[in-house]
C-alpha cells in the first residue's frame, strides 16, 4: 500500500515562506505524475503544482512565480517551496501521486495570517 505523508505546514505571516514535504513509501520515480493540491473551507480542492516523471512542471495561476515543486529521488520525497505567502494561500495542502491509481496524503494545514 502506497503511503504519502505530508509535513511542514504551520502558521506563517504574510510575505513569509514555508516548505512542505511529501514522503512516499516507495520510489517516486515509479509515479508518472506527482502534485500538490490545496483545499480551503467551502471551496473545492484545487491543483497547485504538478511534476511529471520527466521533470516538467505546471503551476496554477495564483501561485505561479511564488511556489516551486521539486523532488529528491534519493529520499523519495517531493517538496513544495512556498514563498511570498498570502492570506489566500491558507488551506489544507495535499500531496498526490499517480501510477495507474490515485494516491493521496492526509494533508497538512497552512495558515497565512498576521
Amino acid at each position: 500500500q502506497v503511503q504519502l505523508v505530508e509535513s511542514g505546514g504551520g502558521l506563517v505571516r504574510p510575505g513569509g515562506s514555508l516548505r512542505l514535504s511529501c514522503a512516499v513509501s516507495e520510489s517516486i520515480s515509479s509515479f508518472s505524475t506527482m502534485a500538490w493540491y490545496r483545499q480551503s473551507p467551502g471551496k473545492e480542492r484545487e491543483s497547485v503544482a504538478r511534476m511529471t516523471s520527466g521533470g516538467a512542471t505546471v503551476y496554477s495561476a495564483p501561485v505561479q512565480g511564488r511556489f516551486g515543486i521539486f523532488r529528491d529521488n534519493a529520499k523519495n520525497t517531493v517538496y513544495l517551496q512556498m514563498n511570498r505567502l498570502k492570506p489566500g494561500d491558507t488551506a489544507v495542502y495535499y500531496c498526490w501521486a499517480y501510477k495507474g491509481e490515485h494516491y493521496w496524503g492526509q494533508g497538512t494545514q497552512v495558515t497565512v495570517s498576521s
